[in-house]
This record gives C-alpha cells, sequence and structure tokens, in this order.
C-alpha cells in the first residue's frame, strides 16, 4: 500500500487553513440561501431523540430540536463555563448547587406555532426517564432527582448531589420535546408516533420531507427565535455504498462527506472543487461480541461467554498492523471504549498483548484443539467457528474485517464475514442477532456516555445501545465514581481503573480510533466545527452568492 505519512501532515496544516479561513471571513448578513447536501451511508433509526441510536438520527434530531444550552468548541462539561444559550436564555444556581433554573427564551416556538414552556422540559425529562421508553440516553442522566415547572418559562432541575458534571447532564443527553404533541403517547408507541418520522421541534431548521433509502430534508425555519439559518436547506443523500457516496461527493452532487478513508484522503489533495477537514478524533471502533446466544438471550453464548476464549482471539489480532494497513497515519490504535481526546483517558493502559502464540496455547487450554490432518480447531465436535457483520457503507471496517479472518485463521479460526446493508447492521444490532460486529461509536464531549454503551443496565434493556449484552457490577461502580470525583486527577484515576477491567474482560477487541477527515465543497463556508457534533453550527454555514449552483437556488415555500 502507498505510504501516506506525508499526507497526514499536509492534512493538518490544510485543516488550520481552513480553520483560520472561515473564522476570519465573516458572512454577508445580507445574503442568505443555498442548499448542503450530506452525503451519509444510511437512513436514521429514527428521528425521535430519546430513542436515537445512529449518527444519522442525532445529527437530524440536533438540528431540529434544542438543546436547553449547547457545549462549546472546547468541549468543557465541567461547570457551565463555554456553554451558549439555546432554548434557555439564561440559567440562575442554587447556593447549595443542588438546583438550577433554567429561563427559557419567551419568544420560542414550535414549528407548528405553539409557544415552547417550561413544562416541555419537565415532561421530556420524564419521558426520557421512564423506563417504558427504553431510551439508550437515561443513564446519563441519572444525578437528576426531577425537573419541575416554577412557571410557564422557568424549568427547575434537582440534583441527588453535587459533581462537576451536573450542567453537562442537565443540557446534553436531552433535547426539549413538545408536550402538546407527545402526551398520552407511552412505551413502543413513541417509535411509531408522527413526531418519529415527522418531528417538530424548536431547532432552526423545520422537518420537510423523509424519502427512506433516498434522502432527508429539512428547510430553514426562517421565523425562528434564534434567527433564520444562512442556507435554505439540509439534505441527507444516502448511499448505502461507500464508493457511491464518495463519488458523489466527487462529482458534485453531495457537499459533504463525513469520514474519509486514506485513499480517498489522497485523490482529494489536488482537488480545487473539494477541501479536507481535520477533526480531533472522536470515534473508535471495535469487534464486538455478543456475549448472549443471539437464538435465546436468556442463554450464554456457546462461544463468547468464555472470558478466556474472547482474550485468546485478541491476542490472535495484530492490531497495530491491522490499523495501520487500513488507516495509514490517519488513526491510532483504539485503547478501549475511550478516545484520546478525553483528558480522563490514560494512554498507558494495560493491553492484552498480540501472541499468536499466546493464542493457541490458551485455545489449547480451553480445550479448542487442531485435529490431526486439519488446521481448524474442534471441542466436542463442534468447530471454532463465528459469523462477523459488518456494514457494507464503511470501507474501513470492511478491510479490517479481511484483515481480521486471515489473522484468526492462522490460530486456527473461521470468522466468516456477513457484509450487510447499514438499516439491516443497525437491526441486528438492536435486536441482539448476532455472533459478532465490527461497530464503530462516535462519543460525545463526556467519558460517561460509557454507561449507556457498555454499562450492565443497558446489556439487556429494550432499546439499550449495550448490543454485546457485557455486564461488570465492578465496571459499573467505578465508572460512577469517575463521574463523581471533583478533581480531574482523582476522575482520570478512577476511568482507568475502569478501562482496565472492560479491556481485560474483552468484551471486544478494540481496533481503531481513526481522525475525522470530512471532505466538504469549497464552496460552502463554516465557521470553527465542534468536533464531537461538527453539524452543530450548520445553521450559520453559508453559500456566497456568487458560487452558488442550480440546487442553491431552489428557494423557500413562502
Amino acid at each position: 500500500m502507498r505510504r501516506l505519512a506525508p499526507l497526514a501532515a499536509v492534512l493538518i496544516a490544510l485543516s488550520c487553513k481552513v480553520g483560520e479561513r472561515a473564522a476570519s471571513i465573516g458572512p454577508d448578513s445580507s445574503s442568505t440561501g443555498g442548499t448542503v447536501v450530506i452525503s451519509t451511508g444510511g437512513d436514521p433509526d429514527v428521528l425521535f431523540p430519546p430513542l436515537v441510536a445512529t449518527i444519522q438520527g442525532r445529527q437530524v434530531s440536533e438540528i431540529i430540536y434544542d438543546h436547553l444550552a449547547d457545549l462549546g468548541n472546547d468541549l468543557n462539561t465541567v461547570g457551565d463555563a463555554g456553554f451558549t444559550p439555546h432554548l434557555a436564555k439564561s440559567w440562575t444556581w442554587s447556593p447549595d448547587s443542588l438546583s438550577i433554573a433554567f429561563s427559557l427564551d419567551p419568544r420560542a416556538r414550535w414549528h407548528d406555532g405553539v409557544p415552547a414552556h417550561a413544562s416541555d422540559v419537565a415532561f421530556t425529562y420524564a419521558l426520557y426517564k421512564d423506563s417504558a421508553t427504553a431510551s439508550p440516553s437515561a443513564p446519563l442522566m441519572s444525578g437528576i432527582d426531577s425537573v419541575t415547572a416554577r412557571d410557564s418559562l422557568t424549568a427547575v432541575f434537582w440534583f441527588s448531589k453535587r459533581s462537576p458534571m451536573q450542567f453537562f447532564e442537565a443540557v446534553n443527553p436531552m433535547v426539549v420535546l413538545p408536550e402538546h404533541l407527545l402526551r398520552g403517547a407511552k412505551g413502543a408507541a413513541l417509535r411509531t408516533s408522527a413526531l418519529a418520522r415527522s418531528p417538530v421541534g424548536t431547532g432552526r431548521f423545520r422537518f420537510e420531507s423523509w424519502k427512506a433509502g433516498s434522502s432527508i430534508s429539512l428547510a430553514a425555519d426562517t421565523g425562528n427565535y434564534k434567527g433564520r439559518p444562512r442556507i435554505d436547506r439540509v439534505i441527507w443523500s444516502i448511499a448505502p455504498d461507500f464508493n457511491t457516496a464518495f463519488t458523489r461527493l466527487l462529482g458534485g452532487e453531495s457537499d459533504v462527506l463525513e469520514q474519509l478513508a486514506a485513499p480517498n484522503v489522497a485523490e482529494l489533495v489536488g482537488n480545487n472543487q473539494l477541501r479536507t477537514v481535520l477533526l480531533p478524533g472522536m470515534e473508535y471502533n471495535f469487534l464486538q461480541f455478543n456475549l448472549h446466544d443471539p437464538a435465546n438471550a436468556s442463554r450464554p453464548h456457546p462461544l463468547f461467554a468464555d472470558r478466556g476464549l474472547r482474550r485468546a482471539l485478541t491476542m490472535a489480532i495484530d492490531r497495530v498492523h491491522t490499523v495501520q494497513n487500513v488507516y495509514d497515519t490517519l488513526a491510532a490504535v483504539a485503547l478501549g471504549p475511550t478516545v484520546r481526546a478525553y483528558a480522563s483517558t490514560d494512554t498507558t493502559l494495560r493491553q492484552i498483548p498480540y501472541s499468536p502464540d499466546g493464542a493457541r496455547h490458551l485455545l489449547d487450554s480451553l480445550g479448542w484443539r487442531v485435529a490431526a490432518g486439519d488446521s481448524l480447531r474442534v471441542r466436542n465436535g463442534r468447530r471454532l467457528a463465528f459469523v462477523v457483520s459488518v456494514p457494507s457503507s464503511s470501507r474501513n471496517r470492511m478491510n479490517m474485517a479481511v484483515l481480521i479472518q486471515n489473522q484468526l485463521r492462522q490460530v486456527g479460526v473461521i470468522m466468516d464475514i456477513d457484509r450487510i446493508d447499514f438499516p439491516s447492521f443497525v437491526d441486528r444490532e438492536s435486536h441482539h442477532a448476532f455472533d459478532a460486529a465490527i461497530g464503530s461509536w462516535n462519543v460525545d464531549a463526556s467519558p460517561g456516555g460509557i454507561r449507556q454503551t457498555w454499562g450492565s443496565a443497558r446489556a439487556k434493556a429494550t432499546g439499550g445501545s449495550n448490543y454485546g449484552s457485557y455486564s461488570n457490577p465492578a465496571f459499573d461502580a467505578v465508572v460512577d465514581s469517575a463521574m463523581s470525583a471533583m478533581s480531574l486527577g482523582d476522575r482520570r484515576a478512577r476511568f482507568r481503573r475502569a478501562y482496565q477491567i472492560i479491556i481485560d474482560d474483552a468484551p471486544a477487541i478494540w481496533l481503531a480510533e481513526p481522525r475525522s477527515v470530512m471532505g466538504i465543497s469549497r464552496r460552502i463556508r463554516t465557521p470553527l466545527l465542534r468536533p464531537d457534533a461538527w453539524w452543530s453550527s450548520i445553521a450559520d454555514w453559508w453559500v456566497p452568492p456568487s458560487e452558488r449552483i442550480a440546487r442553491d437556488r431552489v428557494g423557500l415555500k413562502r
């Protein structure tokens, strides 16, 4: 494979220049209009925020709905420094710091014209926390006791104890929902409610259409209380095959492609129509084992319930060379279920070592032996074989699957690859209907999200995001204590213990921590992009009139 080490350096330089250019060129306040088309690998799972589990669902819903306040570009999650007002125009802490009163912007209206009230906030919190809703985000709000409406425009969050993450817990895990359109809906009915397919929010873009397998379109809310968006429309163009998505970007059919592979980056270096933007990595990917039988969740998986087997398979994989072969210099080897961007991440975590001989010896000791005249392992008449599900929309994950398949074969293990479209992949994960899967998590600004994806509470929950059903009470307890730690040093030490527990348990083989390399049309101007949610500023993107193309001239209905 062609080496791209110089390319990584070029990308870093280009990204800095892009950021300087975006920050220094102010938009012409008299100019609005244009359309931004984002190429993406699949449909959202749902557009009802409490149930969203895909990055596509999160992007769309966070543009339609509002948080009370939004995280700053520095990703500070301690206290309220750097947060900017959204649905709440201001907030006040109580003297004992056990409550926060949010004053809503009185100009805020739902897209159907109904005023937004504090009762919407209290209703939203109760809905997220209701066990019948089964929201994957519920564990992220564990420190909140209750939310009340003091008056029509004041929502008060009450906390069980002080912690550095109180403000973040109040504003980040949930967006505010319209009580008047959801009153009476509960449990499974929420997923099939009208709002799950045709959402109504207070955000700067309104829902326009969703054509399954094709596109999602949002239009500017021209009378929005936060101001009219700079652009008229945002469209997600759905392309389950990565090559199709990239071809659309190259051909000008789309303007944005979020995660470029190394060979694609090389193609864009000299492209005058496209630029690359390098963001800090907020994603990690992994080969996840299902610890329960996919045919009967009440039973342990016949292979992967065995911790020793999982560790043996991990030993068989040369993660360093696998990541280099797939990403070249555009990713680091994953440390575990975390990213290096977190101040709480210790990069000296002890890893299960790469040792094919060690893997063979461990498999032998577990009774998985190579039969005479054969190279494959058998125990009690059963071959050591399993199927890994991989989304066809991810070239990187497909390439890693092939490399892992070859390495496992060297120690006598058969891994078949099931290449499936993204919606089917998401469906299998959410129903725990897989042996193994190469998954990926885009993390938010707080490491506490690990409770959502690897915590015991979400292991068997309907709608939970712990798809492999990993469960370890010791891990849960240390994560909870880490989230309560008042100092960075204490938090870092506790998270180190939690990460070490899960690394040693090997519920997954931690693969890569990619740098986020986006391809963006040069005609699109952007502010500085937030590393964990580049779409959060999309209402402030703009297209200069001189650089608009035919689709930019399709205006809004008046």
